[in-house]
């Protein structure tokens, strides 16, 4: 039996024991009882009876409101505010992506002047200021190059036409791809012309994003919560409510990064012809946060 219960039930006891020993012991009762002992006795014991079930229900709704503190039930009346925080910064970190690749008769051949190459590019890199920890492997693929043979009609012969054919592998290409972090975002201009003069393919572009996003989309984050909480409490106060806890919360964010490119083609035809090339214009912008959250409220 609960603590609470076993206490009420022993107050009842000591009042209704207290009660009878004062005014129902035999001094007491000519005094104070008269002739109606019986009467009293009873009386005595029906206000003790209901002095202890009121005691006993006061101490049940008291444990039934203490069952629901901390435990997780449904709120019946509630409010959802929607709330946005941005944050502006701009970019310090560039990240390039390119590839190697070369072709040969035989695998090994393929690899080696792929390694070769991607050796010479990593060198001119590292020469540029970028760190080896920045230097990255992104793929590294070989594939057979094939070549569609038809057979030759014999001199003399009776052939049909179109002459049957086969796919017959000629020679493989190896392709080795690198992903480059420049954490000097000035000098990301002319590490794209340096690349563009080692005649690198796949050069897909520059991809401009924060170094410590983590940090700002909390900051973001921080401003929306901020938001809609301030617009609940001016809707509480419309309403003459208070707000009582928060009962739900979901997030939606757009952290959009920016692109820049110059086209491979460009890059490579002005080396062919043995021009410098000059470093490209790589403007950065603003890279903006954006944190959206909806937020329930209970209120009472």
């Amino acid at each position: 039996m609960h603590p609470c219960v076993v206490g009420s039930l022993l107050l009842s006891r000591f009042i209704i024991i207290n009660f009878k020993k004062k005014f129902m012991d035999a001094d007491n009762l000519k005094g104070f009882w008269g002739d109606h002992r019986c009467y009293y006795r009873k009386t005595v014991l029906l206000v003790g009876a209901l002095l202890s079930f009121f005691l006993l229900a006061k101490t049940l709704v008291t444990l039934k409101e203490y069952a629901t503190v901390g435990r997780d039930y449904p709120a019946q009346n509630v409010i959802t505010l929607s709330g946005k925080g941005e944050v502006v910064a701009v970019p310090d970190l560039a990240e390039i992506t390119f590839e190697v690749r070369e072709e040969a008769k035989e695998v090994p051949d393929a690899q080696k002047k792929v390694t070769d190459k991607m050796n010479a590019v990593i060198a001119e890199l590292k020469a540029a200021g970028i760190a080896e920890r920045d230097i990255k492997t992104a793929s590294y693929n070989i594939y057979p190059k094939y070549e569609y043979r038809r057979e030759i009609c014999p001199a003399g012969g009776d052939c049909y036409y179109p002459l049957p054919g086969r796919q017959v592998i000629v020679g493989y290409e190896a392709a080795h791809g690198l992903q480059v972090k420049v954490r000097k975002v000035a000098d990301a201009g002319s590490i794209l012309a340096k690349l563009g003069s080692l005649k690198v393919s796949n050069l897909s572009g520059i991809n401009f994003s924060i170094d410590n996003e983590e940090e700002l989309k909390a900051e973001a984050r921080r401003k929306a919560i901020a938001d809609a909480r301030k617009k609940a409490e001016n809707l509480a106060k419309d309403l003459n409510v208070r707000l009582v806890r928060i009962v739900d919360f979901s997030e939606s964010g757009s952290y959009p990064p920016i692109y820049y490119a110059r086209s491979e083609a460009a890059l490579n035809k002005a080396g062919a012809l043995g021009a410098p090339i000059p470093p490209p214009e790589v403007p950065t912008g603003e890279n903006k946060i954006i944190s959206n959250v909806s937020i329930t409220y209970e209120i009472r």
